[in-house]
């Protein structure tokens, strides 16, 4: 049950099924031996960040190198977790396990690299002066330390996550402190660097910095021990007493999908007010079987504001009608504290709330309502078990006349169908299949069930009108996601995302492992889908789901058709051939191959996916691969891949012609026969890319 952009944007959708991870930067060597490594899988941050993490000539990206793991940990988890406001990069970092983060940070943390002299920086002897005071002595009046208590006695960071200073560029130590003073940069924990910012005046913020990037570095430029760790020479502390100590926070807690709280084992007692036909007290089984049906359901993505309170709702959701804001489904008093058992089902079946107001089909029940009674008293059980977070969503910003109860009444009379579902499908394991016993019909209608409920895929495959629906709400034939500006390939279309003609293990591998070994691979936002859902599902209901999503009636479209295997080229439509082949040249080919043939591991799978034979680089609409080759990203990291390879974005790189003409390249080579891209397309779907 979770609050999707169904109704004019997503949160994720299946953005293809085999996807382009990997291009890289144009300063790349042509020809670099593959490594199965990780310095092989941090290309996707070194394209910014520079070669092996030494930071970027233009200032903004800076050097990672050797930065200490802590620090490097909690700045990827602060990326991720909104913390830091830079959405390309929480969008790379979404997919990604904190085990594999925490391994991106111990790599660049453990290279010892050299740096580069210092800048050259004019300053006043005044400036100069202030500077210093204020990095190795603070200003006691302003309530300033020095930087020195914090960054080390030397300046090159402490141990575990304090970074250094020196060696930084001055635009990018001044982007920081501008960062901190509005708010755009906190942390989890610690956050003494706002109150430091906004203490500063602007002259004091230019002085520090240019004092600071003009320093030269130390001949021992690792960080410092931690503070009480004593130096071989004088047996001191190398750090002092921390100034962030007095700000410091318990970190934000996180309820991993397919999780229950130490607190809520046992269970909530029912609500006084519950009637008749709401349970009594929840036994521990249906609460386990609730927590469940939400990962099916992937409930907590769209119920918790990035970085917050599990389920404690406030996500914002973006539409054409303007956004809505999810709800809390905790027990408290700002969420389901006053609900029963009767209302949690109307919300679902109805589409109501429990006094009777529409909801907005932001929230899916043309989905939920094809959800059983029993399946809908277990997850209520669920969130009546979970601790209760007082966090009171903000009110929906919708523009009239859609924020009335007429509009959502016209909507729902055009558009919204009860659904009759009497009886769970879940509600019993199926017999394993090698006992001979299963019956295809029962796995195929528990598939069924799971597609057009919890699984809600017509969410986002369905085609929308201007309204944001659609006369069969169940519809999977695919469209563009307004607002995100992805393609919900349609799951009917064999050369979209249908998996008719696929064996049924790889099915099942796509969703529980994010990838196949035919050189299929989850991206984009369906990532978020197989990380925080399907990778968590049983295998019954993983092979259920992909029996019913092989049944579906079989579409050919034209676009697509044609592909050939590697080696086969035909002519290039583009304006201008030579430039999509230098293109391509320059920034893929070292990994996705002369022929578009990709790079395999040893054991067999794709590190770089095949381009030719792409149904992502294919098909009519080439909408995902433009938000590919522009924001990059990784696979979602899973238990069966936890370590995937990534792709740098290029959105800074290429512009609207550069970008027309390689994608043109793409979708005529090797046997494609998909049309070409132009610069007016490009435009028209990047401008949602990067904000």
């Amino acid at each position: 049950m979770s609050v999707l952009r169904n109704w004019a944007g997503a949160l994720w959708l299946a953005c293809s099924l085999t996807t382009a991870p990997t291009l890289l930067a144009q300063d790349r060597p042509a020809a670099v031996p593959f490594e199965d490594s990780m310095a092989q899988r941090m290309q996707a941050c070194t394209a910014c960040h520079g070669a092996e993490g030494r930071a970027a000539p233009d200032g903004y990206y800076p050097r990672i190198a050797g930065k200490p793991a802590g620090y490097l940990y909690n700045q990827l988890i602060n990326f991720r977790d909104g913390h830091r406001g830079y959405r390309l990069m929480g969008q790379m970092l979404e997919p990604l396990s904190e085990a594999y983060l925490r391994e991106m940070a111990e790599y660049f943390a453990q290279l010892d690299l050299p740096y580069p002299p210092p800048a050259r920086i004019t300053l006043s002897d005044a400036e100069r002066r202030r500077g210093e005071t204020l990095a190795l002595r603070g200003d006691p009046a302003l309530k300033v330390p020095a930087c020195t208590q914090c960054h080390g006695a030397q300046l090159t960071g402490v141990l575990p996550d304090v970074p250094g200073l020196l060696g930084l560029p001055r635009d990018y130590l001044n982007a920081q402190m501008g960062a901190w003073r509005t708010g755009l940069r906190g942390a989890h924990k610690a956050d003494c660097m706002a109150p430091i910012a906004r203490s500063l005046s602007h002259s004091d913020v230019s002085a520090v910095s240019g004092w600071l990037a003009s320093q030269p570095l130390p001949a021992n430029t690792r960080p410092a021990p931690p503070p009480g760790t004593p130096s071989p020479k004088d047996k001191e502390p190398a750090g002092g007493d921390n100034f962030c100590s007095q700000y410091a926070e318990p970190p934000a807690t996180s309820l991993p999908a397919g999780s229950l709280p130490a607190t809520t084992a046992a269970p909530a007692a029912a609500s006084s007010t519950a009637s008749s036909t709401s349970p009594a007290t929840p036994t521990q089984a249906t609460i386990e079987r609730g927590r469940y049906l939400s990962t099916l359901g992937n409930c907590q993505t769209c119920h918790t504001v990035q970085g917050g309170t599990p389920y404690a709702g406030g996500r914002p959701i973006e539409t054409p009608f303007g956004t809505v804001f999810s709800s809390n489904l905790t027990p408290a008093a700002a969420g389901l504290k006053d609900w029963t058992a009767d209302d949690f089902w109307q919300a679902l079946h109805h589409g109501t709330s429990r006094d009777g107001r529409l909801l907005y089909p932001a929230f899916p029940y043309n989905n939920t309502t094809h959800i059983a009674r029993e399946d809908s008293d277990a997850l209520w059980a669920y969130f009546q078990a979970l601790p209760p977070a007082e966090a009171a969503p903000p009110e929906h910003q919708v523009r009239w006349p859609f924020n009335t109860q007429a509009a959502l009444w016209v909507w729902r009379t055009l558009y919204f169908e009860r659904g009759n579902t009497t009886q769970s499908p879940l509600a019993a394991s199926p017999a394993p299949a090698e006992a001979g016993v299963t019956s295809a019909a029962a796995e195929l209608e528990r598939g069924a069930y799971l597609v057009r409920g919890l699984g809600h895929c017509s969410a986002c495959h369905a085609p929308r009108n201007a309204l944001g629906a659609n006369r069969d709400m169940l519809d999977l034939a695919g469209g563009i996601i307004p607002r995100q500006n992805w393609y919900a390939p349609s799951l009917n279309d064999v050369h979209e995302a249908g998996v008719q003609d696929w064996p049924l293990p790889d099915v099942v591998a796509l969703f529980q492992t994010g990838r196949t070994q035919s050189g299929a691979v989850v991206s984009g936002p369906m990532a978020e889908v197989v990380k925080h859902s399907t990778q968590h599902w049983r295998p019954e209901d993983l092979r259920a789901m992909a029996r019913y999503l092989q049944s579906l009636p079989r579409t050919d479209s034209a676009a697509g058709k044609g592909a050939s295997p590697p080696g086969r080229a035909s002519a290039t439509p583009g304006r201008n051939a030579e430039l999509g082949a230098t293109l391509y040249r320059n920034h893929c080919m070292q990994c996705h191959g002369e022929q578009g043939q990709g790079v395999r591991t040893a054991d067999g799978h794709f590190a770089y996916a095949p381009l030719a034979g792409n149904r992502t680089v294919s098909m009519s609409s080439p909408a995902n691969l433009l938000q590919i080759v522009l924001n990059g990203g990784f696979a979602p990291a899973t238990a069966g891949h936890p370590r995937p390879f990534g792709m740098p974005p290029f959105v800074l790189a290429l512009n609207d012609a550069e970008l027309a003409e390689l994608l043109t390249y793409l979708r005529s080579q090797w046997g494609h026969q998909a049309a070409p891209v132009s610069e007016l397309d490009v435009r028209q779907l990047r401008h949602m890319a990067v904000r």
